[in-house]
C-alpha cells in the first residue's frame, strides 16, 4: 500500500478499538490506547494509537491527534523503562508499505532494547506470537509504573 489511499475500517487496530479483537492494554485515556504487541520484537514491545483519528500515516494525522499519541508514547516509554530497565528504547513509526508499515492506522512502536540484543526491526507480523498469560503479567508489571 502506498502513502495514498482510503482508511480501512477493518484494519486490526480499528477492530481492537471497536472491541472486536482483544488486546492487552497498558494505558488508555480519552484519545489514545497503548497495548502490548502480540508479536513482539522484544519483551515489552508496545503500540500506541489514536482512538479517534482515521489517519493511516503521519502525513494524514491531525496535529492534536499526533500530539496526543506522542504524549502517550512518552508516558508509556517512561513506565516501560521503570518496569523493565532496558539499556535503550527504540521508538519507531512507519509510513507506507515500502517503509515497513503493515497496519495502515498510524501507530508508534515502543521497543525496549538491551545491550547485545539485535537492534534491527523485523517486518511486523513476522515473529512468533507471545503467550497471552505472559503478556497479561507483563502488562501488570508495566502498569504499576504509570
Amino acid at each position: 500500500m502506498s502513502l495514498d489511499g482510503v482508511y480501512d475500517e477493518g484494519n486490526v487496530f480499528a477492530l481492537i478499538l471497536a472491541g472486536k479483537i482483544p488486546s492487552v492494554t497498558l494505558y488508555e485515556d480519552a484519545d489514545t490506547l497503548c497495548f502490548l504487541d502480540i508479536q513482539p520484537q522484544s519483551k515489552g514491545h508496545a503500540l500506541v494509537i489514536s482512538k479517534w483519528s482515521k489517519a493511516r500515516n503521519i502525513l494524514e494525522i491531525e496535529e492534536d491527534a499526533l500530539a496526543q499519541v506522542m504524549a502517550t508514547t512518552r508516558k508509556v516509554a517512561t513506565a516501560i523503562r521503570a518496569a523493565l530497565n532496558p539499556d535503550g528504547l527504540h521508538i519507531a513509526q512507519f509510513n507506507g508499505a515500502a517503509a515497513g508499515q503493515t497496519v495502515f492506522h498510524l501507530h508508534v512502536h515502543i521497543v525496549p532494547r538491551w545491550a547485545g540484543q539485535a537492534t534491527g526491526f523485523a517486518a511486523h507480523g513476522q515473529g512468533g506470537f507471545a503467550d497471552a498469560d505472559a503478556l497479561k503479567a507483563l502488562a501488570q508489571e508495566i502498569r504499576a509504573h504509570l
